[in-house]
């Protein structure tokens, strides 16, 4: 079958598996997780099945070789017995594995243009769904999930998210979508402009600092690169710009902008934080090159504390700091790799520039960590991203 052809029909089947996996991701039982993973390695066996009867070359992008190598890293930790908890670097690296997958079934979804709007159109309704539902929700579900379902929190329940920096970067991650349609849309652009004015008032409802801070600087960006690059004038970017920061002006005053301020005038934005980057830190000294293993954080972390803050440090609010200490520096170079091939093309699209923006939230947070599912958006996002020079 034509590669083409087979990408056209793995885009539903990857959205509905993204859709579920996202809805779910409050769920703390582990089926939510293993029904999203087993479909994407069934997707994944099928898409290999399938084009065994097809005679087109892949031209594949080269981030592939060094993701395939982050996915491969526990193995060799377990193989060379370079883990304290074996038992979550297996788990390591199936996620990464599923992360890989995802990430090669959306750039065969980016093959075909037409395919790839419909893909990205497809994520920014989403997206623009759960960021309306969630403003709303955390001023009227007293912290159930869709009012529905108890979550354990009081407040700051965000749609599925129980975190709100995990919210800010889904949001982080689709909004430049949403942006760059409100810009180049022939017939929604006023719809695309109203979607991307819900994200960043839903990121403000959310009061995470980062976000705040982040999806501003997309609302920002995203028309100045439209203009760098020629994709509208410089008369149509700025007019753009003045509409969408109208809209999303609009939007924080309906939904507040009181309880992010308020975080903002903290003395010491950086409390906690601080002290366990200097653990970790210390951590990466004493295992330079393999690390603790793929996981194992939340176990290695205890003996390095230089505090109690009467609770459990289960992430290092760092991802790159963490995936240093769990993988070894070998580990954090390959994510450099990745990170600086991706960083290229998604410039280059416009609407990818929220990879760059999740991967810079990973300085001071944890996006890629605990939610198995939300690493994995932000990789099928990615694939798309890396599939716009292969539009063969």
């Amino acid at each position: 079958m034509n590669p083409d052809a087979l990408g056209r029909r793995t885009l539903p089947a990857l959205l509905a598996l993204l859709f579920f996996g996202i809805l779910t991701l409050w769920v703390r039982e582990f089926w939510a997780v293993g029904v999203f993973q087993l479909g994407v390695f069934s997707l994944g066996l099928a898409w290999s099945i399938a084009s065994l009867t097809g005679h087109r070359v892949l031209r594949l992008p080269p981030v592939l070789a060094p993701l395939g190598a982050i996915a491969a890293w526990p193995l060799l930790q377990l193989a060379t017995n370079h883990t304290i908890y074996r038992w979550e670097t297996w788990n390591s690296f199936w996620n990464w594995t599923v992360n890989w997958v995802v990430f090669f079934l959306a750039l065969q979804v980016g093959r075909d243009p037409a395919g790839l709007r419909r893909y990205l159109k497809a994520l920014m309704y989403f997206a623009g769904i759960v960021a309306t539902l969630s403003a709303l929700q955390s001023f009227t579900s007293g912290g159930k999930i869709f009012w529905l379902f108890p979550s354990g929190y009081d407040d700051l329940v965000l749609g599925p998210f129980v975190y709100q920096n995990q919210f800010a970067a889904f949001i982080e991650l689709i909004l430049p979508i949403a942006l760059y349609f409100a810009l180049v849309s022939k017939s929604n652009r006023l719809l695309a402009a109203s979607i991307a004015a819900a994200m960043v008032a839903s990121v403000l409802a959310s009061a995470s600092r980062t976000g705040t801070v982040l999806v501003i600087a997309e609302l920002l960006l995203v028309p100045l690169l439209a203009i760098r690059m020629g994709i509208v004038s410089r008369q149509a970017g700025a007019a753009a710009l003045a509409k969408l920061g109208a809209f999303a002006a609009l939007g924080a005053l309906v939904v507040g902008y009181g309880a992010v301020w308020k975080r903002f005038l903290l003395a010491d934005p950086y409390v906690i934080r601080r002290e366990v980057w200097a653990a970790a830190l210390h951590m990466i000294r004493d295992r330079p090159g393999m690390g603790f293993g793929l996981g194992t954080w939340r176990t290695a972390y205890p003996q390095y504390a230089v505090f109690d803050p009467g609770l459990v440090i289960n992430q290092a609010h760092n991802d790159w700091l963490q995936w240093t200490v769990e993988g070894g520096i070998p580990f954090l170079l390959l994510m450099l790799v990745v990170a600086l091939l991706l960083a290229r093309k998604a410039l280059r699209s416009i609407w990818g520039l929220g990879v760059i923006v999740v991967f810079v939230h990973a300085l001071v947070d944890y996006p890629f960590q605990q939610r198995p599912v939300l690493a994995a958006l932000f990789f099928a996002v990615a694939g798309a991203v890396a599939s716009i020079d292969h539009n063969a």
